[in-house]
């Protein structure tokens, strides 16, 4: 059975989520400020944080646009930023209730307890038009001091674990601990918000501005509260990032329906309080999503000079879709590990500001790190991040 996690005091989320990462890229956002997201997907583990509902997918739900308290009414009566008042609020407890087999008293008594979190609105907007995506800033706020330390003293406590997940899944260990160190630095930061109130503030009050992901959210309310309903837990105790996303990988509540598992065999998953069952799961959501054993997330490339065929390589963007040979006759020069690779390649190209672009061959791994968080620039501060900290942890294990 899964646990929720229980209320206490926590760092708010760090999450890189395909929500959050354009704010990390530009510099509009410091690493401990919340972005991603980043695992239905939310909207691919990514997109909101990323991956499909999978059960019942509930109706998208048409309700008209409600009118929010003003800071003055706010400051007179504090319960009116609650749901309990809110007939599009009734109206959602009913189609969910309907869509996911809940009772319908109890999915309004757990709707009713919810309050509009205006700040978790603010977090999904996007980052202001025109600003430059910069890799080299992005590397910087993940790849750093803090994280790879963190992360030696993680994989040195569960060295153990990372390898049966690795021998099990064929997900390499350092990769495990890189997603683990960029969504939450090993579960430093797994957010201090009510899962209810984002959920239903960004089901019924999803803000204006960007695009309109309040479907999915609404998607996700249904999977957190059927989750919820299962284990017997009360909705309002369970925290995580400002766009719902719990434990150390930051998991959607559908991806925890669908992805979750028990790696340390207590006969319940819980992603907030067992490394063990982070770790599997990470390990689980990456073989899912077409992790190939063996095979590593890019190899090094040099891009064709000319425009048009460069132009041809990036057009399907992040998807593998070239040999490696039909890359080399577009004038692409592969590593030599990658001219050899059996799969198909995607040229992979990352901005650095004002600087030349940075471009790497992706693998299938590659792609399916980018089911975790839709970015490229989140699968490279992953691979980096977890290459870090297992050379870091060799290094200290080889001396005397």
């Amino acid at each position: 059975m899964f646990a929720l996690p229980t209320p206490r005091p926590r760092f708010h989320g760090a999450t890189l989520t395909a929500l959050s990462a354009a704010l990390f890229i530009t510099g509009c956002a410091s690493p401990t400020t919340p972005s991603k997201p980043p695992h239905t997907s939310p909207p691919t583990q990514s997109q909101a944080m990323g991956n499909q509902p999978a059960e019942p997918a509930p109706q998208t739900l048409a309700v008209p646009e409600p009118a929010q308290p003003s800071t003055a009414t706010l400051a007179a009566n504090p319960d009116a930023n609650g749901y309990a008042h809110r007939d599009d609020a009734k109206r959602l407890a009913q189609e969910l209730a309907v869509a996911w087999q809940l009772d319908p008293a109890w999915t309004w008594s757990a709707i009713s307890k919810a309050r509009f979190k205006e700040s978790a609105a603010k977090l999904m907007m996007p980052a202001p038009a025109g600003t430059a995506k910069n890799w080299a800033l992005y590397r910087s706020r993940f790849v750093e001091p803090i994280r790879v330390k963190a992360g030696v003293t993680f994989w040195r406590a569960n060295e153990a674990l990372l390898r049966k997940a690795q021998d099990q899944y064929g997900v390499p260990a350092s990769i495990i601990a890189g997603v683990l160190g960029v969504e939450t630095i090993y579960g430093r930061q797994m957010g201090n918000f009510r899962v209810l109130d984002v959920l239903t503030t960004l089901s019924l009050d999803f803000p204006k501005g960007r695009s309109d992901r309040s479907a999915f959210f609404k998607a996700e309310l249904g999977q957190f509260l059927k989750l919820s309903q299962e284990q017997g837990l009360a909705p309002e105790n369970t925290l995580g990032s400002y766009a719902g996303a719990i434990g150390l990988p930051q998991f959607m509540p559908s991806s925890i329906r669908r992805f979750a598992v028990d790696f340390d065999g207590d006969g319940r998953i819980d992603l907030s309080n067992s490394q063990a069952d982070a770790i599997g799961s990470v390990a689980n959501y990456l073989a899912v999503h077409g992790w190939q054993r063996e095979w590593p997330a890019y190899y090094g490339v040099t891009p064709p000079k000319d425009m048009t065929n460069l132009g041809k390589l990036l057009a399907p963007d992040i998807l593998p879709t070239f040999s490696a040979q039909d890359m080399s006759a577009l004038g692409a020069q592969l590593s030599d590990a990658g001219t050899n690779h059996p799969g198909k390649l995607a040229l992979v190209e990352v901005q650095n500001g004002r600087n030349n672009p940075s471009y790497v061959a992706g693998t299938d791994n590659f792609y399916a790190i980018t089911r975790y968080n839709q970015s490229s620039y989140y699968a490279m501060a992953v691979v980096q991040l977890g290459d870090a900290v297992s050379q870091e942890s060799s290094k200290q294990n080889a001396t005397p």
